[in-house]
């Protein structure tokens, strides 16, 4: 009883020495973590309520847009490009007014429009959407070859059965037919099993293989 009775006071003033020596550094890490967490909780809120304020923009923005107010949707636009280009909201509703400007033929605002989205964009599969619309825009512009250049930046496996498909146009464009057939074909195969006959790329085959063969 006795050795353990001095044991239990040996014990007692080794934990009252260390908590003498090391007191001041756990209290300061304990404050410090309780601030960390704080801190954190803190920004998670602000970051929660600037999505939530975006979100609120940009549907408030989609209801002007079906009024026809052209400014004040530049307005609201302009609004989320400046306060929340952290948030995709910004990105879809400059991508939103480049479809806009694309269906007016103003193409190289709307390829201005959309290099914003795509720096901007939030994550890398609203970069490879970004990167297609821009596909889009400049084989409607009329360049291939900057269409194939946009098509490159997506990652491979990316929106397969469009992208291959916009691939195809651009090299029957730019009189590449065996290339565009290649890229007819990756669409289809990317469409599945399930792909319904006589579908929209299948067509373009025919026609290629048709063209094709009066060309021989």
């Amino acid at each position: 009883m006795a050795f353990d009775a001095y044991d239990d006071h040996e014990q007692s003033e080794r934990v009252q020495k260390w908590l003498r020596e090391n007191g001041l550094s756990i209290v300061v890490g304990v404050v410090i973590g309780l601030i960390a967490i704080f801190g954190y909780q803190k920004w998670r809120g602000h970051r929660t309520e600037h999505q939530l304020a975006a979100s609120g923009l940009y549907q408030q923005l989609q209801t002007v847009i079906d009024t026809g107010n052209a400014n004040a949707s530049d307005v609201l636009i302009q609004q989320l490009m400046n306060d929340y280009a952290d948030t995709p909201y910004a990105m879809f509703a400059v991508s939103d007014r480049a479809r806009r400007q694309t269906e007016a033929k103003q193409y190289d605002k709307a390829l201005d429009s959309l290099s914003w989205a795509e720096q901007h964009a939030t994550s890398p599969e609203l970069k490879a959407l970004v990167d297609l619309r821009m596909a889009h825009v400049q084989l409607a512009k009329g360049d291939a070859q900057a269409t194939l250049s946009a098509l490159d930046r997506m990652p491979a496996d990316s929106y397969a059965v469009v992208s291959q498909e916009l691939r195809g146009d651009a090299l029957v464009k730019l009189g590449r037919r065996d290339d565009a057939l290649k890229a007819y074909q990756a669409a289809v195969k990317a469409m599945g099993p399930n792909a319904q006959q006589g579908n929209e790329v299948q067509l373009k085959i025919d026609d290629l293989a048709t063209a094709g063969k009066q060309g021989a």
